[in-house]
């Protein structure tokens, strides 16, 4: 992720506020979501955004209204709905401007273990499943 541009990232395991102190970034990016929501809540500085994409880590959080609007946050859900978006952003990786991080491939007949690294949620990025080659 630091390659992507991030100054700090954080792993599921470590208590994000020990590492960074709390009201210390401006901006979270966080879609594991679950039981760490509050603290990366409380992460972010007075007037902060808080983006989310996916809850990989559980769809249901724990939100105290008051650091919400006590501290002036912004919460921003990301998806991909207006029609144009998903043809816009397979022509930008067919050019080459955008490249997907790819955390593994597996050979298809290693579905059952890509599903189970996936079940971990100990990777960045995604994983893919490789058919065979042609069988001439």
């Amino acid at each position: 992720m630091r390659a992507l541009g991030a100054d700090e990232v954080i792993g599921r395991d470590v208590d994000p506020v020990a590492v960074l102190g709390a009201n210390s970034v401006d901006i979270v990016i966080d879609n594991v979501a679950g039981r760490g929501f509050p603290a990366m809540l409380d992460l972010l500085r007075r007037g902060g955004t808080f983006v989310s994409s996916w809850a990989i880590g559980g769809p249901i959080v724990d939100l105290d209204m008051r650091t919400f609007y006590l501290e002036d946050l912004t919460l921003v859900g990301c998806t991909a709905r207006e029609e144009p978006v998903f043809p816009d952003l397979v022509s930008s990786i067919e050019r080459g401007e955008i490249r997907p991080l790819l955390a593994k491939s597996f050979p298809l007949l290693q579905i059952v273990s890509a599903q189970q690294e996936l079940l971990e949620k100990s990777h960045v990025g995604n994983s893919a499943l490789v058919p065979p080659g042609p069988p001439f």
